[in-house]
């Protein structure tokens, strides 16, 4: 490769990560709130809400449901309107952020239903409130399927932005569409495939060590 093709898939790779990073802190911050309530309003919940699980449900679902690629074509108005264009990667950090953010809601779901009853019952029985048991017991003993969780939702968001890649958004998708693809740079593509193998590889590492460390049950 020469070293302009170097610098381009330099260039690629940081807006990949960044792509992947803004919106994996966003679903992070967003969706585990969400992950919570859905589990807290469910039946049998510390706050047990059937209408407001039933609607929040309802709403994470639809999101869920539509393919990106569309969702990042109906998204383009609100785009625009956040980030002033919807092309670059700017602009898909947006699309990106509200695909992510219901799909690690769903993930985190998961995890804090598998926090044991009993420890929540004894904490309720000993006093404490709402808020103390989503600090001390749900959140706490469901973190690594948190982690794990949120792993899983940034090797996501890498292929993902691989496809936003594909109409604009810049990143290895983008680099791979240009060059690889339809200039016929065989070396280009198999230097994207390798690097975006590396990164996914990368992030699942240190996120299966961190799972490690905080899964108590393996200590």
């Amino acid at each position: 490769m020469t070293p302009i093709m170097i610098n381009l898939l330099l260039r690629s790779l940081w807006e990949t990560v960044l792509m992947t990073a803004a919106p994996g802190v966003i679903s992070l911050v967003a969706g585990l709130p969400l992950g919570l309530a859905l589990v807290l309003t469910n039946r049998g919940g510390i706050a047990e809400n059937p209408w407001i699980n039933r609607i929040l449900g309802a709403v994470i679902n639809g999101f869920r449901s539509v393919p990106f690629i569309i969702l990042l074509v109906a998204l383009i108005p609100l785009t625009r309107l956040i980030v002033g264009t919807a092309i670059g990667t700017w602009a898909a950090i947006v699309p990106l952020a509200i695909a992510a953010t219901p799909y690690y809601a769903r993930i985190a779901e998961v995890s804090l239903r598998e926090v044991d009853r009993g420890l929540i019952d004894a904490v309720r029985a000993m006093g404490g409130n709402r808020w103390t048991i989503i600090r001390e017991v749900l959140v706490p003993e469901a973190l690594p399927g948190i982690v794990a969780g949120f792993t899983v939702t940034l090797v996501t968001l890498i292929g993902a932005s691989a496809m936003a890649g594909a109409i604009g958004a810049g990143g290895l998708g983008d680099l791979a569409i240009r060059y690889g693809y339809q200039r016929f740079e065989t070396n280009v593509m198999i230097a994207v495939v390798v690097v975006l193998i590396v990164l996914v590889c990368g992030i699942q590492w240190l996120g299966d060590r961190l799972v490690a460390r905080l899964d108590h049950r393996s200590a």
